[in-house]
């Protein structure tokens, strides 16, 4: 759907599925830990991409301002970076209900995604572009 939009460029990241053994919780001090067999789903790539352009733009001048949807505080060099020494606002939009507290010390400001406006930026149920029709899943 979002790539309907024009002038927009999605960089995407990926995920990694796996199997690993971790510890059990609630290993007693002193025991041999249990271990269980577990699916792990690791997020890859995107908040070094997200901070790559962030940085690369910010360089190249392509922006007057950013504002970032993360409450990832892996992005508080490149957001210092862009406003310390290029003087850049960045903002924060944050998606949960506790901003992080070193981003909220670097950025420019730090919003919190409203529900009302939340609900309000949604695609419509059914939306299409020259290669179909794309419907929202009911689940959503």
């Amino acid at each position: 759907a979002l790539a309907t939009l024009p002038d927009l460029e999605i960089i995407s990241g990926h995920f990694l599925t796996n199997e690993t053994y971790m510890p059990l919780a609630g290993s007693l001090p002193g025991a041999q830990p249990k271990y269980a067999k577990v699916i792990k789903t690791e997020e890859k790539g995107s908040d070094v991409n997200l901070a790559t352009h962030l940085l690369w733009d910010g360089f190249r001048k392509r922006y007057e301002a950013a504002v970032l949807v993360t409450n990832d505080s892996d992005l508080l060099e490149p957001v210092k970076i862009v406003r310390r020494e290029l003087g850049v606002v960045v903002g924060i939009v944050n998606p949960h209900r506790k901003a992080s507290r070193v981003l909220a010390r670097e950025a420019s400001f730090v919003k919190p995604i409203r529900t009302a406006a939340l609900k309000a930026s949604q695609f419509p149920t059914t939306i299409t572009d020259a290669h179909g029709t794309i419907t929202k899943p009911s689940s959503w």
